[in-house]
Parts: C-alpha cells; structure tokens; sequence
C-alpha cells in the first residue's frame, strides 16, 4: 500500500474539494490583476479553469492504486487530453487513460457555482447531453479503433446556497414537467438529472458532490444522493478500466 493509500478516500475528496474552492477563490482574486478588467459577475472563475485539478490528480491516483500505469493516465495539467468528436472536430477532457493506442477511459468533470443557477444548471446538462452522445457517436463510427467500448464518467460539484437548495418553481403552461423536477430545488435536480444521464447510457457513472463556499475551504462536503457518491463512482470507473487494461495487456 502507498502512503498516499493510506488516507481514507473521505479525507481524500475532502482535500480535493478544499483544493477546489482555495482556486476558485486565488483566480477570483487573480483575474483581471494585469489587464486591470475584470469579468463580470462569477465569470471570472467560471472562466479560469483549474478548480477540478484536485479530482482529476485524486481519481489519477486511484486509477495508479488499481494498477494502470501512471503513463496511461493524461490528465489536463499534465497532457493533452483531446479526442476528435463526431459532430465537431474536437472535444477536451478532463481525464483519459490510453494504452496501446486503445481508449479506455474518459472523464468530465463539472462545478456548477453561483450566483446564476438556473443558467448554469442548464448550460451544465446540455454541455453533459453534448458532449455523451458526441463521443459515443464517434465511437460508434469507429474513430477510436481498436479501443473497445471505453468507460466514460461525469463528475458534477455543486455550490451549496440560498439559490441552490430553496425549491424553484417551473413552467408547465403545454404540457406538465416530470414530477421529480417540479418545485425542485436546483441541487435536486442536478441529482435527478446526472441520475437519469447514467440510466440512459449516456455516461457509465455519475458523481454528484454538493458543499458551501465557506465550510468547503475546511473540507466538508455532503452526497445527497447514494447512487452518486464519489467511492461508488471511483470504483466503478476504477474496475471497469482495469478490467480493460488486463485484456489489453
């Protein structure tokens, strides 16, 4: 066991989402520090990237711990992670884990931050929708070959708020919403929706992770849902790909 391994994945996430809101606050800071402008709103670190390093490092780690070789493993601060799509030329990843020239994983990993829920959270499923049936398409015509079929993950963080977890009314003047989305609060829907994304095949796990700007800079985080929780996700995109790679060995 490596001493890293040692760390239970608890401690893990929760140094992972510290990570991700100490960025989210140094580019906010940052931002505009030598143009003198600064973007609008939470633009500025909604364009600034980099938040999710510490769960893309985190799931690389686990990835080495279930025997795939860290060489195999390309992650955005490292390598270049883009595939070709099928309805557009290209599409970067957040994670891919190649060997032999055969795909065997692939990651995206989301945040979904204030003040603007609502547009994110629309921007965030139709990005996820995108993005599942680009590659999937692409793979189906053979743009990946020899890969087999590779495992495919979505990641979500969500920011806990006063416009995130009060319920939010819809529309249904035509015809009536689901009722799983009605009077709904916006972190209940991004669990119904990366739920559902997972049970249409669109991608092989969902994670969803909520926590608080404030308490998130200690480490807390909560996982509303327990068919999304970050250890099931990570073991199962731990044993698929190693499953892949033994064959592929």
């Amino acid at each position: 066991m490596t001493k890293r391994s040692k760390k239970s994945l608890d401690e893990r996430v929760a140094a992972a989402v510290r990570r991700f809101w100490r960025t989210r606050s140094s580019q906010g800071r940052r931002q505009g520090s030598t143009t003198g402008r600064q973007d609008s709103g939470n633009r500025a670190v909604a364009t600034g990237g980099k938040q999710l390093d510490g769960f893309n490092q985190l799931i690389s780690e686990l990835l080495e711990e279930a025997n795939i070789p860290p060489q195999s493993i390309l992650r955005t601060s490292r390598k270049d992670v883009t595939l070709p799509g099928f309805f557009r030329p290209t599409k970067q990843w957040d994670l891919l884990v190649l060997h032999k020239r055969s795909l065997l994983g692939v990651l995206e990993c989301k945040a979904l931050c204030g003040p603007s829920f609502g547009n994110n959270y629309n921007n965030r499923i139709e990005e996820a929708i995108g993005n599942a049936t680009d590659i999937w398409t692409a793979f189906r015509e053979g743009r990946f070959s020899p890969s087999p079929k590779p495992f495919v993950g979505y990641l979500l963080i969500v920011e806990e708020a006063a416009g995130s977890t009060r319920p939010v009314s819809v529309v249904q003047e035509h015809f009536a919403v689901y009722p799983e989305f009605a009077e709904a609060s916006y972190v209940r829907r991004c669990e119904e929706s990366v739920r559902r994304l997972v049970h249409e095949r669109c991608y092989d796990a969902g994670c969803l992770i909520v926590t608080h700007k404030t308490r998130g800079k200690r480490g807390e985080y909560s996982e509303p849902a327990t068919d999304l929780t970050f250890s099931r996700f990570s073991q199962l995109m731990c044993g698929q790909i190693a499953t892949l790679y033994r064959a592929t060995v």
